[in-house]
């Protein structure tokens, strides 16, 4: 994976510019360790931080090819997972290539598909093309949203990048945020808006969307969704079929000229794909597949069960790890750690985030890029089979909302009188979450509790399932680490879209459909385990540590959270280690200590980033 940015003006010659572009790719080298390029025209300039995984000489970037003598030059973030079927057709067409790499696979694509190109591609991607000729830049993003694409435009203007911070690196952007920020943040928050950046005039480009940018200005269009139809295989051709899909996409993410490893939970999902994955590696006579986990320093001692954690991860990594066969390295954060990154992780997603769920991944992805380049992680599948608990009562869990935001009233509590009476969140809240219901594709003669279920897929691919996404990105390129998500193949997603509820629940169990696929993979005990989500700290030190740090906070008069946030407020989170707040800030795990996290990082972010909060 890389990093990728750049700058589009009509009304300067940017060939004096070059400074400025090195430094916007400059702040992206976590994401481009191993080599970093720019480009130069009138008009446009492009940089690239590369992270080596195919083809080292090959597809360097940015890439230049000329055909019938205009030059098209190529910035690209991702991994195409279909090169070889592309290349094959492009060699057909008479097209030749210098190296093996998807980059000049991409690039050749779209000289002869143009914006049509999109339509071949099977991965993840987000990718700028500047054609000379026409003074057009042409770009995409990935359909599930993967990779990221963040952009400013504005008199002539477009600035573009896979982070925030090579945006606001130029020295015409100012990090602010007015009202709107303010609800993405307090309001939304670790989620945004579909194609909201939260920094005042800078977006995001949609997930499934497509670009083009020249002197007739900025266009932007919709060129995936899922579509809704009758679902009509059989429970034996379903199963068949989706295992297919998903031995398929597994075994196509495992190509790449670097090690590669595997994520493992102990649950379904990651076992799951490192079973294929383990297969796959024997199949080839390849070295055993090397497998990682994370756990926190004292869990064995302080680990307790809630509805939503019923068990420890540990046993069940174990018995995986040795019914595959794996190289398992289980890696332990300690107290000391865990608080250290969380001012990393700050500075890796530019803004506030999912508290130690983002640093203790930060952490582990570092442990893994110390042997391994690409790893693949077992997210999405719960929102693409229903694994989470708002699925199964679909007539009542999104009556209030978002069903993952039962905190919006206690958020808006938290507010000092100032805010309070400016900001309305649940208001906000309410016009989001409606927005999205009125995109749902509907399936005329749908029952109304499958209509309303098929709306909390929607609400779920588009929100929970992007923020996840995102966090995964920022926290793996943060260490240099390319992580792949199997199950964000469009291809599953689009079967699963229509695949009925009494399917997916095969034999009353959640995502029973894909634990039916997978059946032969996995020992039973993994394969029929409850949903676990992703592991916390419960150690009473990691709480007196992050609640130290919100006190200094408190105690300084000068701190801009106070500006925000109500100061007693805060003192009752640190007095009650969180439960004065009265329901998760976001999903199942953000409550307590990590709340009290979550509040010290936004005042890190706000101090760090200095940023500056316009009042409209």
């Amino acid at each position: 994976m890389c990093g990728i940015t750049g700058w589009i003006d009509w009304n300067r010659d940017l060939r004096g510019e070059e400074r400025t572009i090195d430094q916007m790719a400059h702040t992206m080298e976590h994401r481009g360790p191993d080599d970093l390029n720019t480009w130069v025209s009138e008009h446009a300039a492009l940089g690239h931080a590369r992270l080596v995984v195919v083809d080292p000489e090959g597809g360097r970037q940015p890439m230049k090819k000329t055909v019938d003598g205009n030059e098209y030059v190529l910035v690209y973030n991702g991994e195409l997972y279909n090169t070889e079927e592309i290349r094959s057709d492009l060699l057909k067409k008479g097209y030749t290539f210098h190296g093996h790499s998807d980059t000049e696979v991409l690039l050749t694509a779209y000289i002869e598909w143009r914006e049509d190109c999109i339509a071949h591609f099977n991965g993840i991607f987000a990718f700028a093309i500047w054609d000379t000729r026409k003074k057009r830049l042409f770009g995409a993003r990935d359909r599930l949203g993967v990779k990221p694409f963040f952009y400013s435009e504005s008199n002539g203007r477009l600035l573009f990048g896979s982070e925030l911070k090579a945006i606001l690196k130029h020295p015409e952007v100012r990090p602010e945020i007015d009202r709107e920020g303010l609800y993405e943040v307090f309001g939304l928050g670790p989620s945004r808006t579909p194609g909201h950046g939260v920094y005042l005039g800078i977006h995001d480009l949609r997930p499934a969307h497509a670009f083009t940018y020249s002197q007739d200005g900025l266009r932007i269009w919709r060129y995936w969704n899922v579509r809704s139809e009758e679902h009509r295989d059989d429970l034996a051709t379903t199963i068949d079929h989706l295992r297919f899909l998903v031995t398929d996409a597994v075994k196509r993410q495992l190509f790449a000229d670097v090690p590669v490893a595997t994520f493992l939970s102990g649950g379904l999902d990651s076992s799951g794909i490192s079973a294929i994955a383990s297969d796959y590696f024997k199949e080839q006579h390849r070295p055993p597949l090397h497998t990682f986990s994370i756990d926190y320093v004292g869990n064995d001692q302080y680990f307790h069960t809630s509805k939503f954690q019923p068990n420890s991860d540990a046993p069940f990594i174990r018995k995986v790890a040795q019914y595959l066969g794996t190289v398992h390295h289980d890696l332990i954060i300690t107290n000391e750690q865990l608080v250290s990154y969380l001012k990393k992780a700050i500075v890796v997603r530019d803004m506030p985030g999912y508290a130690d769920v983002d640093s203790s991944l930060l952490w582990l992805c570092e442990g893994i890029k110390k042997e391994f380049t690409v790893s693949l992680s077992g997210e999405c599948a719960d929102e693409i089979f229903g694994g989470y608990p708002w699925f199964h009562s679909p007539e009542t869990s999104a009556k209030e909302g978002f069903p993952w935001m039962r905190s919006i009233d206690a958020r808006q509590n938290l507010l000092n009188d100032k805010w309070g009476s400016r900001l309305n969140l649940k208001d906000y809240e309410m016009q989001r979450f409606n927005e999205t219901v009125a995109e749902t594709p509907r399936l005329e003669g749908e029952s109304s509790i499958d209509a309303k279920r098929r709306e909390l897929f929607y609400l779920n691919m588009n929100w929970f399932m992007t923020a996840l996404l995102d966090r995964k990105d920022r926290m793996s390129m943060g260490a240099s680490l390319e992580v792949r998500v199997p199950f964000a193949d469009h291809r599953i997603v689009q079967y699963m879209w229509n695949v009925p509820w009494g399917m997916k629940m095969l034999n009353g169990h959640e995502k029973g459909i894909l634990r039916e696929a997978l059946k032969g993979y996995l020992p039973d005990e993994v394969l029929y385990r409850k949903k676990s989500p992703y592991p916390k700290t419960y150690h009473p030190k990691y709480t007196e540590a992050v609640s130290g740090w919100l006190q200094r906070v408190i105690d300084t008069p000068s701190s801009p959270l106070l500006e925000l946030v109500d100061k007693q407020k805060l003192q009752a989170l640190i007095d009650t280690k969180g439960d004065s707040f009265k329901a998760p800030w976001f999903g199942q795990l953000m409550s307590g200590p990590q709340l009290i996290a979550h509040m010290a990082q936004m005042n890190e972010w706000l101090a760090t980033y200095n940023v500056n909060i316009i009042d409209r």
